[in-house]
C-alpha cells in the first residue's frame, strides 16, 4: 500500500512540476512578446508613416502634371532610395553599439554613440550632395527623358533638406529603440503625417504653389518628428543615457566608421536589390504593361516590407540587449520567438495574395491587361512576402550581434553573383520576361535566407556574448559623478 502511495505521490509531484514549467514557459513567452512589440509596433507604424509621406506627396504632385509626377518618381526611386539605403545602413551600426551598451547597463555610453553617429552620418550625407546638385545631367547620362530629367533636377534640390533629415531621424530612432522608448516616435509620426496632408492641400491646392508647395510640406513633415525627438532626448526624456554634448564624441571615431561602412554596405546591397528588378524589366517587350503590373506588386510588397523592417528593428534590439546583458539563452529565445511570429504573419499574407490575385489588382487599376499580368505575378508576390517575413529578421539578428561585415559577403554572393544573373538568364535568354527576372531575384533571396539561417543556427552564442562584452568595454568611457562623461 505504501509503494502505491509513493508512486501516486511521485506522479503528483511530476505533474505539478510539469504544470509549473508550462506556466513558466507561458510567462516567458508573454514577457518576451511584450519586449518585442514595444520595439516592433512603433517601428512598423513609424515606417508606415514615413512611407505615407512619400505616397501623399506623389499623389499631390500627380495632380500637377504627368512630367512632374514622372520626375518625382525618378528622384524617389533612383536618388533617394540610394541615399536612404546608404544612410539607414550607416546608422544601423548604432543599433549594435547602443543595444549592447544598454544591455550591459553602460547607459551613459548611448549618448556618446548617438553623437558619434551624427558626425559620421553628416559626413556621408554631405558626400551625397553632388548627386542631388547635378541630378539633371546625371539622369540624362543614364538615358532618361530630357524634359523629365530637367524637372527632376529641380525636385532633387528640394530633397537636400530631406536627406539631411535622415541624420537625426535614423540615429534618434535607433538610440530610442535600444532603450524601448520609441512610442514617442509613433506619436510624432502620426502628427507629422496629419500635418503633411493638411499643408500639402493648403500650399498646393488652396494657394496654388504647385510643386514648391508639396515639397515645402514634405520637408516640414520629415523635420517635425526630428525636432520632437531631439527635444524629448535633451530635455529629460532619456536621463540615464543622455548626459549632454561632449567632445568625447570625436574620440575613437574610426572603429565607428568601419562598423558604419559594414552596416551601410549590408543594407544597401539588400535595399538596392529590388530596385534592379525595375531597371531590368524596363527593357523587356510590352514594358508598359509589365512595369505597370510590377509597380502594383512592388507597391504591395513595399507596404508589407514596412512590417518586416519593424520586426528587423525588434530583432536587432532584442539580440543586442541580451548579448550586452551576457545572456546567450535569452538571445536565442528572442530570435526563435521573433522569427516564428514574423513568419506566421507572412504566411497569412502569402495565402491571401495567392488566392485573391486579380481582385487585389482592381484596387489599383481598371486596365484589363495590367490586371491579368498582376494575376500572373501574384504567386511570385506571395512568395516574396513569405521570404520577407524571415529574411529581414535574420538581418536584424546580424545587426544586433554585429555581423554586418560577414553578411556583406553573403549578400554579394547571393544577390549579385547568383540572383541577378539568374534573373537575366531566365528573363531574356529563356524568354520568361518579368516572371523570369523575378524568379531569379527570389532565388537570390532564398539562398541568402538559407545561409543566414544556417549561420544563426550554428552560432556559438556564448562566444557572441564574449565578443559583445569586448566591444562594449573597448569603447567604454567612465561617467563622472556630476553626470558628465570623462575619459577613462
Amino acid at each position: 500500500m505504501s509503494d502505491m502511495e509513493g508512486d501516486g505521490t511521485e506522479k503528483l509531484l511530476r505533474a505539478a512540476e510539469d504544470e509549473i514549467e508550462e506556466e513558466n514557459f507561458k510567462s516567458k513567452i508573454w514577457v518576451e512578446n511584450k519586449k518585442m512589440w514595444v520595439v516592433a509596433g512603433p517601428a512598423i507604424f513609424t515606417r508606415f508613416s514615413a512611407f505615407g509621406i512619400s505616397v501623399i506627396s506623389q499623389a499631390f504632385i500627380g495632380h500637377i502634371g504627368s512630367t512632374e509626377l514622372a520626375a518625382y518618381a525618378l528622384v524617389v526611386t533612383l536618388l533617394t532610395r540610394f541615399a536612404n539605403g546608404l544612410l539607414l545602413g550607416v546608422a544601423s551600426g548604432l543599433e549594435t553599439l547602443c543595444g549592447q551598451a544598454y544591455g550591459a547597463k553602460q547607459y551613459h555610453m548611448l549618448g556618446i554613440y548617438l553623437q558619434r553617429s551624427w558626425i559620421v552620418l553628416t559626413v556621408f550625407t554631405t558626400l551625397l550632395l553632388p548627386l542631388y546638385i547635378f541630378a539633371a545631367p546625371v539622369l540624362k547620362a543614364l538615358g532618361q527623358d530630357e524634359d523629365i530629367a530637367q524637372v527632376a533636377g529641380k525636385i532633387a534640390l528640394w530633397f537636400i533638406p530631406v536627406i539631411y533629415s535622415y541624420i537625426v531621424s535614423f540615429s534618434c530612432q535607433m538610440y530610442l529603440q535600444a532603450q524601448s522608448k520609441n512610442m514617442i516616435i509613433t506619436y510624432l509620426a502620426v502628427f507629422s503625417l496629419c500635418i503633411h496632408i493638411f499643408l500639402s492641400w493648403l500650399l498646393t491646392v488652396k494657394y496654388n504653389l504647385g510643386l514648391a508647395g508639396t515639397m515645402i510640406s514634405a520637408i516640414f513633415a520629415y523635420w517635425l518628428p526630428n525636432m520632437g525627438q531631439l527635444i524629448f532626448i535633451v530635455s529629460g526624456g532619456c536621463r540615464e543615457t543622455w548626459k549632454g554634448f561632449t567632445t568625447l564624441a570625436f574620440k575613437d571615431l574610426w572603429p565607428v566608421v568601419k562598423l558604419s561602412i559594414s552596416s551601410g554596405a549590408m543594407l544597401c546591397l539588400e535595399l538596392w536589390y529590388n530596385a534592379i528588378l525595375i531597371l531590368l524589366t524596363g527593357n523587356l517587350k510590352n514594358a508598359e504593361v509589365e512595369v505597370g503590373a510590377l509597380s502594383i506588386c512592388l507597391n504591395i510588397s513595399g507596404w508589407e516590407m514596412m512590417i518586416a523592417l519593424g520586426f528587423m528593428a525588434a530583432a536587432s534590439v532584442r539580440v543586442a540587449n541580451e548579448l550586452g546583458k551576457g545572456d546567450p539563452e535569452a538571445a536565442k529565445f528572442s530570435i526563435r520567438n521573433i522569427v516564428l511570429i514574423s513568419f506566421a504573419l507572412g504566411f497569412l499574407l502569402f495565402v491571401f495574395f495567392l488566392f485573391f490575385r486579380e481582385r487585389v489588382a482592381h484596387v489599383f487599376t481598371n486596365d484589363h491587361d495590367v490586371v491579368t499580368e498582376v494575376g500572373h505575378l501574384s504567386p511570385l508576390l506571395a512568395f516574396t512576402i513569405l521570404l520577407n517575413s524571415i529574411q529581414p529578421v535574420l538581418s536584424g539578428v546580424a545587426i544586433g550581434a554585429g555581423w554586418q561585415s560577414v553578411v556583406v559577403y553573403v549578400n554579394l554572393a547571393s544577390y549579385y553573383l547568383i540572383g541577378i544573373p539568374t534573373g537575366v538568364l531566365l528573363g531574356y535568354v529563356v524568354k520568361l520576361q518579368v516572371e523570369g527576372v523575378w524568379i531569379g531575384i527570389l532565388i537570390g533571396t532564398l539562398i541568402q535566407t538559407i545561409i543566414l539561417l544556417i549561420i544563426t543556427q550554428k552560432t556559438d552564442w556564448d562566444k557572441q556574448v564574449a565578443i559583445a562584452r569586448k566591444r562594449v568595454n573597448r569603447w567604454f568611457v567612465e561617467a563622472e559623478p556630476d553626470g558628465n562623461s570623462g575619459a577613462a
